[in-house]
């Protein structure tokens, strides 16, 4: 017994341990994408959507075979359903020879009589049928949920690569309040240690109270701002767990660093080459198959019905014994009325198959200009970077003079608090523009079928 005690609270500390190493643990993109991928409910329910759509194409399939149908009376009625009454009277007595009927001189005497029938009855059918020919609607009938299956397919396909982008945008968005988060704990400590040697020369005399005033001042706007990067940091990480589906942890780090390797021409793809595998395109395919076997199935609605099938009865009426008996038929149904509205309702159908093709040409085009347009962002995004890390190169350069100047006595504090502030905004840019290029990066990716 002490032996079980001991082994289950060494599990217990165990599984403790090892929730709390992975909440104060790291998470990394990947793992943040399969999270995502596992607990998302637009996921879950694609996969859901998914399965019906293969059930409902193998109830599709449960067509091609015959239609098995049972069927069961029984009864006992009070009183039979039908009597028959025969009157009494006097019937001639005769040789055999039909001549002396009409003058025969003895007669027999018959008493009337009533007679129920359908008193009782036991009946049992079953039948099978096969359908022959049913207008094409049983072919077309499981093509088209075929076509379900690869449209719910192509959908829980895109459900996934908006999942893994909403992730990697809501990913990088905590990294870059880190980002910030930590060009602000640096611009922290240089005005700290500014406002030391200020107050250290104030005290000295060797400056006026106002240069303390303005590098207090400085520090409460940067205290002010950090505050509101925390608060922001802590909303993003906490809709980032909510959306990868774990428990929302402060301590949890994003590993992965928002870096920009180099210009995005080898992610460049050919749109044309690129529509074609794109889930939207294939879903507007397919929606354009989908009406062109709806057409089908409409115009099977007016053809001749045609199937074969047997029966077997067994049926006891009355005190009569049981008798069972056996069928072959044929069916033969053919629309003769409905060709007249039903030349109508074609035309309609043929109507929203032209609808879905010129929706399919419109939106092709649509998909190709967002491609297009995607490219550029890229392209775009990565130039800022570019620009951002030069801005920052030159406030940097300009902080060390303006540094230096005030340490020789060749400038005032405004001008070294603002060559500072002016190299946390460049920092800050470039955090934006890193993070923004990683965005419109895995946005192109996406919808290039990278």
């Amino acid at each position: 017994m002490k032996n079980t005690k001991k082994l289950r609270a060494a599990v217990i500390i165990l599984v403790l341990l090892t929730g709390l190493a992975r909440a104060g643990g790291k998470l990394t993109l990947e793992e943040s994408k399969r999270l995502a991928l596992q607990n998302n409910v637009r996921t879950k329910n694609s996969a859901l959507e998914s399965e019906a759509a293969r059930q409902a194409q193998r109830e599709a399939f449960t067509r091609y075979f015959p239609s098995v149908s049972a069927s069961g009376t029984i009864f006992d009625a009070s009183r039979s359903l039908l009597e028959i009454t025969t009157p009494g009277g006097n019937l001639p007595v005769y040789n055999g020879n039909p001549a002396n009927l009409p003058t025969s001189t003895q007669f027999a005497y018959m008493p009337s009589t009533t007679m129920g029938v359908l008193g009782s009855l036991k009946l049992g059918l079953v039948s099978a049928v096969q359908p022959v020919f049913a207008g094409g609607r049983i072919v077309n009938g499981n093509r088209l949920a075929a076509l379900g299956v690869e449209a719910t397919d192509e959908k829980a396909r895109l459900a996934r690569h908006e999942v893994l982008r909403i992730t990697e945008e809501d990913y990088w968005r905590v990294v870059s309040l880190d980002e910030k988060m930590r060009t602000a704990e640096t611009y922290e400590a240089l005005l700290r240690r500014l406002l030391e040697q200020v107050e250290n020369a104030w005290a000295s005399g060797l400056v006026m109270k106002n240069d303390v005033l303005k590098v207090r001042l400085k520090l409460s706007e940067l205290l002010i701002n950090k505050s509101k990067v925390e608060n922001g940091r802590a909303l993003a990480a906490m809709a980032l767990c909510q959306y990868i589906g774990i428990r929302y942890d402060p301590s949890v780090e994003l590993s992965d660093p928002l870096a920009v390797d180099g210009p995005p021409d080898a992610y460049r793809a050919d749109p044309a080459e690129a529509l074609k595998t794109r889930p939207e395109y294939r879903l507007l395919e397919d929606a354009v198959r989908g009406e062109e076997l709806e057409t089908r199935m409409k115009l099977g609605e007016y053809l001749p019905q045609v199937g074969i099938g047997v029966a077997g009865l067994y049926m006891k009426m009355d005190t009569a014994e049981g008798r069972t008996n056996g069928v072959v038929f044929g069916t033969l149904s053919i629309p003769l009325s409905g060709w007249w509205g039903g030349s109508y309702a074609l035309n309609a159908q043929r109507a929203q198959e032209q609808i879905a093709r010129n929706n399919l040409k419109d939106n092709a085009d649509l998909l190709l200009l967002q491609m297009e347009r995607a490219w550029q962002d890229l392209t775009d995004a990565y130039r800022q970077v570019l620009l951002s890390r030069e801005s920052k190169a030159q406030a940097e350069e300009n902080l060390k003079v303006n540094r230096d100047s005030y340490d020789n006595g060749l400038s005032t504090i405004s001008d070294l608090l603002e060559a500072q502030a002016l190299l946390q905004q460049a920092n800050d840019q470039l955090t934006e523009a890193m993070a923004a290029y990683r965005v419109n990066l895995v946005f192109y990716l996406q919808i290039t079928g990278h």
